[in-house]
């Protein structure tokens, strides 16, 4: 199952939408894995013929699915990171009424979405649909490193080895939770690892 309802929490956590098909003469939709179903579902032939689809496939099988909807443009990429300069080139072109459709993992939405926002794309013109994993791109808050697809609380900092407890708080900056070390007073006494929504 793809999608997933995310519990009540804080304030700074985002909440996700669902994508619906919008007027507009020009149409950037960036998913990653199964968030190709959410492009899937909306998708219409004149949708598609004004679309730029940035796919990651993160190992699934959606490629074909979203060539047989004959988008304007599809590119395919290995990572995020891999689709940067493109993403900032298509914002940078960018024209009045320009609509964003972001879908797949937090990861992938939180940081679209940053780039997005700071290109001047406002919030109103930019969707959201949460697809697929539940892992969390996460920041130690200690020493500012951020680790991808964390999927366990408490987890190890991939760059300083502090065990971090999976914080709710959500910096819509950096796109990513923040993470605190759990055993700063007690060294050693770490809770047993468990699932983020178990």
């Amino acid at each position: 199952m793809s999608k997933f309802e995310f519990p009540p929490s804080i304030k700074s956590r985002p909440v996700w939408g669902s994508l619906e098909a919008r007027a507009g003469k020009h149409h950037l939709m960036i998913a990653d894995a199964e968030g190709a179903e959410a492009i899937i579902e909306i998708a219409t032939p004149e949708l598609m013929s004004r679309a730029h689809v940035i796919f990651i496939p993160k190992g699934t099988d959606y490629e074909q699915k979203l060539r047989d909807l004959n988008p304007a443009i599809l590119h395919v990429a290995p990572s995020y990171a891999a689709s940067l300069q493109r993403i900032r080139r298509i914002l940078q072109d960018a024209h009045m009424g320009l609509q964003i459709y972001l879908a797949g993992t937090e990861g992938l939405m939180g940081q679209a979405m940053q780039e997005a926002v700071s290109h001047g794309i406002p919030h109103t013109a930019i969707q959201t649909e949460h697809r697929g994993s539940l892992a969390r791109r996460m920041q130690c808050v200690h020493c500012k490193g951020i680790t991808e697809d964390v999927e366990v609380d408490p987890f190890v900092c991939s760059h300083c080895g502090l065990n971090l407890f999976v914080r709710d708080h959500y910096s819509r900056r950096l796109a990513a939770y923040q993470g605190v070390c759990v055993d700063a007073e007690d060294p050693g006494n770490v809770p047993e690892q468990k699932g983020i929504y178990e």
